[in-house]
């Protein structure tokens, strides 16, 4: 059997008396999309946020690809391949394509001058170009700031970044808020562009419709627990709705049956 790219175990997180997330266990496999889902306070915002390094957990283990891990950061958790595209994306809209592809890791080419280098432009909008036709996307001048892109064109190049970095784990908050139907219809297409290269996706959404489309297998959070984790296939929009609203997954013949405590 396949081990787990991401697994954890017995993960908490307190903000002083408050219990935001207890005793979570999870294991999500390569090349799976996962869909974490609740109502607000459920804990979903501050279990991505410990996978993703903005947080560290106050208790339990996590392991990417065996390791145990404990990030420091969001930029150690892409380090480890763990990349998040925010639901605000973290671009800078004034900057152009290629300067966000390569933000952190811009590339260099010698001066005249022994002890300068040059950003070697020519050659990050070339690679910039080629992360974006690995996704569908044709856009031929690299040099357009990104606040003249449409919301999936800005989603592209976020990814975009998340590949340049090598990531193999990524988490897409809320991917498609705010999108007209037809920017969500090419989102979802990047996240299957993404899934059938191999990536790992953890998906967070408030879209039902998004999360049958997408997603493998479904984790529900609710007081800070996980109270259901199954399969995805056979479940509609509404019977997801019910699991969060209910905290109970419905059953089918062939189904298995859902967790039903923390971790």
């Amino acid at each position: 059997m396949t081990d787990p790219i991401l697994s954890l175990r017995g993960i908490g997180k307190s903000y002083g008396a408050v219990l935001a997330v207890r005793e979570v266990d999870l294991d999500v496999f390569p090349g799976e999309t996962v869909a974490i889902l609740g109502d607000n306070g459920a804990g979903k915002s501050s279990l991505i946020k410990m996978i993703s390094g903005a947080e560290a957990p106050s208790a339990g283990e996590m392991r990417v690809r065996g390791e145990r891990v404990r990030f420091s950061s969001p930029h150690d958790a892409l380090a480890r391949g763990v990349a998040t595209i925010y639901q605000d994306l973290a671009l800078a809209p004034r900057l152009s394509i290629a300067q966000n592809v390569f933000m952190g890791s811009e590339l260099t080419r010698p001066s005249p001058l022994p002890f300068l280098r040059l950003l070697d432009k020519k050659k990050m909008a070339e690679e910039s170009r080629r992360y974006l036709e690995q996704l569908a996307i044709r856009i031929d001048d690299m040099s357009r700031p990104v606040d003249r892109l449409s919301g999936g064109q800005r989603q592209a190049v976020a990814i975009s970044r998340a590949l340049r970095w090598n990531a193999d784990i990524i988490i897409m908050d809320e991917p498609t808020a705010a999108l007209g139907v037809k920017e969500t219809a090419l989102v979802l297409d990047l996240a299957r562009r993404l899934k059938a290269s191999g990536r790992t996706i953890l998906l967070i959404s408030h879209n039902m419709r998004d999360v049958v489309a997408l997603a493998d297998r479904v984790v529900v959070m609710g007081a800070g627990a996980k109270i259901a984790d199954r399969p995805a296939a056979g479940l509609s929009a509404d019977d997801l709705s019910h699991m969060i609203m209910n905290g109970a997954a419905p059953t089918a013949p062939d189904s298995p049956r859902p967790s039903t405590g923390p971790g």
